[in-house]
Formats: structure tokens, sequence, C-alpha cells
């Protein structure tokens, strides 16, 4: 198994998914304990000495000028966990709940904490034994911190709060009794160091980046496929065309669907029919789907920043510097995450555009709603019902979270990031995408089947085939939402994009490592 040394390697998405999903063996390195024993050396001679420090040996918040005595700072550390526990709403995905663990961990082994190596070790065992803390959904305004979130996350350390474990929901003192595990003694500024912190807007912009790569490779694939079915052009796509507005994500779209339109026999059956140029939906992916290319990889770099990054406060240099400061602030993960859950709408609006486009019986040799015999039957009529709302239930999430602050902490915290709610609205933007695609998806299948006999190119025609090993042509009315399901399914499982790369494999994308990479 490939090995990750937190504090030490570079962490991206793709590797933290890795870890989270037991691919990849995350492990504290003797470079890693040398220097956490250092930072942890450093707080306690803090603690020792006379010298006032925020978090170290005073209270937090709006309390920064209450000096806490030697005595008393242990239990500060349980007194932080268990005030900051008030979260509410659903319990996170167990994914998201490990995702942030992971890069916890990832942060505090950088030795500018404070934090015990007994400490570290211990989150690192629930990483390692999927004993994954619940966390509610809602409570964080994004600074300082993920306050709330993280708190419940840590609970568990000090025998408090519930896990997931073994495949069920369990107190923390249940999971003692069947591991033979005990609490763990907090040092000095652990409570602060542990709930402070971006990890819970971080573990949501992970599965953003992942899950909106997925939704935008299969967007191409499906669009191409509408091309085809609607008897598209291909000159929209012409670099020539791309190299005059040079913008990396139009021209990777660009290059992927021409690849899926070459040796097509569809393409060539139409290449000069009289039709001037088509409608937007078809003639704007590049510029569509390429703008939500950008912004996913602005997403990208971003999020890789943060997951390498030291988000608690105050920082610890040494015993003779720390400073506190704002790097706990989830702006620089909120603005991007609203960014994206537009450019994943986006995507959703055009991609109903091509639906209802493929079920208005004016394209050639297309029947009306898709089906030769409607009026007894609807035909594809409905499907495009549930795109249009989710569409729209897409439009009213795209406010973005970060626009709004409140002010918290009697005034001391008197700008918020929310992007707690950015990262959350933008998964279920994604989420909704996921089922418009498949709607797509369907659609695109079942208007592909009518140009039969022409065949269109490799890599479309490996996906439509296996489209319908899953799913058949439907000649009548029948329960949709069972096809839906199983697109939907085809999608999240990725087989499509796994299919697309693999007969693509020899015509790679100038753009390919920034865009297919993560």
């Amino acid at each position: 198994m490939k090995e990750f040394k937190y504090g030490v390697d570079q962490l991206t998405v793709s590797l933290a998914l890795q870890i989270a999903k037991g691919e990849t063996r995350g492990l504290l390195s003797e470079t890693t304990i040398e220097q956490v024993k250092a930072s942890s050396a450093a707080v306690e001679e803090i603690v020792a000495g006379d010298r006032t420090v925020y978090g170290i040996n005073t209270g937090f918040g709006p309390l920064c000028t209450t000096k806490i005595s030697a005595r008393d700072t242990r239990e500060l550390q349980y007194n932080i966990l268990k005030s900051h526990s008030v979260g509410v709403g659903k319990s996170i995905d167990e994914t998201l709940s490990k995702l942030m663990l992971i890069l916890k961990v990832h942060s505090l082994a950088q030795g500018f904490s404070g934090i015990q190596l007994s400490t570290l070790e211990r989150i690192v065992w629930h990483i390692d034994n999927d004993a994954l803390p619940v966390v509610p959904e809602q409570g964080s305004v994004g600074a300082s911190g993920d306050l709330a979130p993280l708190a419940h996350l840590f609970l568990p350390l000090i025998g408090l709060g519930e896990v997931f474990y073994k495949g069920k929901r369990i107190t923390t003192e249940d999971l003692f009794q069947q591991t033979d595990l005990e609490s763990i003694p907090l040092g000095p500024k652990e409570g602060l160091a542990l709930i402070n912190g971006t990890q819970f807007i971080a573990a949501h912009a992970v599965m953003v980046v992942d899950k909106l790569h997925n939704c935008l490779s299969h967007a191409d694939i499906i669009g191409a496929m509408m091309i085809e079915a609607l008897m598209g052009s291909i000159k929209p796509f012409s670099p020539e065309l791309h190299q005059i507005r040079p913008y990396k994500g139009n021209q990777h779209v660009a290059h992927r669907v021409r690849t899926f339109l070459q040796n097509s026999e569809i393409l060539n059956s139409h290449i000069d029919c009289g039709r001037v140029q088509d409608p937007y939906s078809l003639r704007c992916i590049p510029q569509v789907h390429g703008t939500s290319r950008n912004a996913w990889l602005h997403l990208k770099e971003l999020v890789e920043i943060e997951l390498n990054s030291v988000t608690d406060n105050p920082i610890v240099l040494s015993a003779e510097e720390t400073i506190s400061g704002g790097n706990f602030h989830g702006q620089p993960m909120a603005l991007p995450l609203d960014y994206a859950a537009l450019a994943a709408a986006e995507i959703g609006n055009i991609s109903d555009r091509r639906i209802y486009l493929s079920l208005e019986g004016k394209v050639e040799g297309l029947p009306t709603l898709l089906m030769n015999d409607t009026g007894i039957n609807s035909g594809f009529m409905l499907p495009q019902y549930t795109s249009a709302a989710l569409v729209s239930e897409n439009k009213s999430l795209c406010f973005p979270a970060s626009a709004d602050s409140i002010p918290t902490s009697l005034g001391q915290e008197d700008h918020v990031s929310m992007g707690s709610i950015s990262g959350r609205k933008a998964l279920q933007i994604i989420g909704n995408l996921e089922q418009i695609l498949a709607i797509e998806l369907l659609c695109a299948a079942q208007a592909f089947d009518f140009r039969r006999p022409l065949k269109s190119g490799p890599v479309l025609e490996a996906c439509h085939s296996h489209v319908r090993t899953r799913i058949d042509h439907a000649s009548a009315d029948r329960i949709f939402a069972d096809d839906i399901h199983k697109a939907h399914t085809i999608i999240a499982e990725r087989t499509l994009s796994q299919i697309a790369n693999q007969e693509m494999a020899e015509t790679i994308s100038p753009f390919e490592t920034e865009f297919e990479q993560y």
C-alpha cells in the first residue's frame, strides 16, 4: 500500500480521497514526530513562564484578555470542546468526517500548533480504524474556523460525543468499551488547536473538486452525444476558433468534443447540409462547459494550498515567538466554492436546454418527445419536468453564502466567511446536477438510436453501447424514474468517463494535466 507522510508530504485532493478510502496509508514519520514534539515543548515552556500568550494561558475570543492559571489551563481545553459543540441538523457523511480528520492531522503535524504527539496519534487511530465522529452539518460561520463542527469532531478524544463504527452509530463510551481505549489528557492550547481551522470547509471543497470534475467529464460526453443525435456541427469546436479566444477550459472542452466526433458517420452524413448554425446549447458547449472548467481549475488550485496550510491560531514558531493572526478565516475557500457552485449550476442549465431541444421534434429523423407512438404515450416529456425543477432549485441555491457576514463572539469576530454554507450548498447543487445529467444521458441515448444504421466515432459508440447494457430503448411509456436512477448510477460510477479515457488514450489534450489531474 502507498504511504503518505502527514505534515511532510504534499497533500492533494486525490491523495486525501485515497487515504479516506483506505487505498493509501497516512503515517507519522520521524520528521513529523520531531517537529510535533518541538512545538509541544515550546507550549509547555510558555505555560511555565510569565509571558501572556493568547490561547495558551488566556481565555478565547472576547475573553482573550483573561489570564488563565497553569492549574486551570488543562481544564480549559475540555471546556472549550464541550462549550463549542453546538452543531445542529443532520450529521455529515462519514467520508466528510474522515476527510476532516485527515486534513486536521496534516495541518497539526506540520509542527506549528503545539499539539501533543499522543493526541495526534489518537486522531490517526480514528482514521485507521474508521471510528468516525458524528458531526452535525450546521453551526459553523467559517471563522474563527469551523468551530462547532471541529468541536464535535474531537469530542471522542475526551470520551464524549458519538462515532460511526463498524456500521453503527454508537456513543464514545461504547467505543471505549469495545476497543479498551480511554479518554486522553489534553495539554495547554490543544483544545484551541483542535477546534480552530477550516477542515469542515476544506473537506467539502475536496468533495466538490472530485464530484464536479466527474460531472464536467460526463457533461462533455453527453453533450457530444446530443450533438450527434441533433445533427449538430463540428465547426464551433475548431481549434482555429478557440486559438483567437484562448481560454484554457474552452480549448480543452473543444478538443475533447472534436475527439469524440472523430470518424463519425453521423457527422459526415450532414456535413454539407443547409443549416447555418446550431442553437447555443450545442454551439456554445466550449464556452459554457469551458468556463465551468476554468472555475473548477481555480478551486482545485486553491484547495491544494488550503490542504497543506496551517489554519489554527495562534501559531507557535518557538517558545519565544507566537503569532495570533487570522489563518482560520474561511474566506479563501468560501469565494471559490460559491464560484464553483455557480459553475455547476450552469452546466445543469445548459444540459436542460439540450434535453428540451431533443424533445421538440424539429430535427429531421427525431420524433417529437423521442417516441414514435405519442398520444397514447407521453414519451420523454416528463423527465424534462424533473430537470427543469432541479435547474430551478439550483438557481435558488446559487446566492453566494460568502456575500453574508454576521458578527459573533461579542464583536471580536466581526467578519465571518460563511464558507461552511458555501461548501454544503455546492455539494447540494452538484447532487442535483448529477440527476440533470442522468436525464440528459437518457434522452441522448434514446435520440442516438434514431440515427441508426449510421454510427458515431468509437468513443461515443462505446459509451452508447454501455448505456444500452443498462437501460433499454423505450418504445412505450414506462416508469422513467427507474431509468433515471440507472443513468445516475452510470454517472456516479464514472463509467462513461473511464470508457472515454480508454478510447482517447492516444489523443491527449494540451491541457490534460491541469484539467484531468487532481
